[in-house]
C-alpha cells in the first residue's frame, strides 16, 4: 500500500475529472451568443451546447415551453459545425473511456490493499487504467479546444428555420462547458500519469506471477 499514494491520488483525480466530462457534456453553455434582434431571443442571450441551442423567450415560440425554448440538434441537421458533432462522439467516448480507466484502478487498489500478491496483474491494471485515463482526456481535450477556437474567431453557425437562431451572433464568449472541460482534461491527464508512473516494490519476498 505504501507504493501506491500515487495511484491512490490517481483514482480521486479520475473519479473528479470523469464526473466533469459528464457534467460539461450536459450543460448546454458550450457557447454563449449575443444577438441584437430581442424580438423571439428576449433577453439577447442564446447559449449553444453540443446537442441542442437554448434561449429565453417571452413569445410563445413552441408548443411545451413557456419562456425558454430549445432546440435539438439531431443528424439531419447538416448545417451544424462539425466541432459540434466531433464534440457528441468524442465526449461520448470519453466518459466511456473513464469510467474504464476507473473500473481498471479499482480492481488494482483492491488487489493493494487486500496484500494480494500477483505483482504483474496489479501492474497491468494500473498501466490500463492510466491509458483510459489519458485517452479520454485527449478525447475531451480536442472538442474543447476546437470550440474555443470558434467561440474566439466568432465563427457562425446556419441554424435550420425551426431553432428560431440567426446564423451570426453580433458577439459570443465560451460557456462554462469550456472551463469545465478544460479541468476535466488537467485532472484526468494526471490522473493518467499518477496510474502509468506505478512500479513493482522491489522486496525480498515479492511473488511474480
Amino acid at each position: 500500500v505504501r507504493t501506491s499514494h500515487l495511484q491512490l491520488a490517481a483514482f480521486a483525480l479520475g473519479t473528479v475529472g470523469w464526473i466533469l466530462c459528464t457534467v460539461s457534456m450536459g450543460i448546454v453553455e458550450w457557447r454563449v451568443w449575443h444577438v441584437d434582434n430581442t424580438t423571439i431571443i428576449s433577453s439577447g442571450i442564446a447559449w449553444v451546447g453540443i446537442w441542442k441551442v437554448c434561449f429565453i423567450s417571452y413569445l410563445h415560440v413552441s408548443p411545451g415551453y413557456k419562456e425558454q425554448f430549445c432546440h435539438k440538434f439531431s443528424g439531419y441537421d447538416s448545417s451544424i459545425p462539425h466541432e459540434i458533432y466531433a464534440a457528441q462522439g468524442l465526449l461520448l467516448i470519453a466518459m466511456f473511456m473513464g469510467l474504464l480507466g476507473l473500473t481498471a484502478t479499482i480492481f488494482a487498489l483492491r488487489n493493494v490493499c487486500m496484500g494480494i500478491t500477483h505483482k504483474t496483474v496489479i501492474t497491468r491494471f494500473f498501466l490500463v487504467g492510466g491509458f483510459f485515463y489519458v485517452f479520454a482526456g485527449l478525447c475531451v481535450l480536442i472538442p474543447v479546444s476546437w470550440n474555443f477556437y470558434s467561440v474566439t474567431h466568432n465563427q457562425s453557425i446556419a441554424f435550420p428555420p425551426s431553432s428560431y437562431m440567426p446564423s451570426s451572433p453580433a458577439a459570443q464568449e465560451a460557456g462554462a462547458a469550456i472551463p469545465i472541460g478544460i479541468v476535466a482534461v488537467i485532472l484526468l491527464l494526471l490522473s493518467g500519469t499518477f496510474s502509468l508512473s506505478y512500479r513493482l516494490p522491489v522486496t525480498a519476498n515479492t511473488i511474480t506471477k
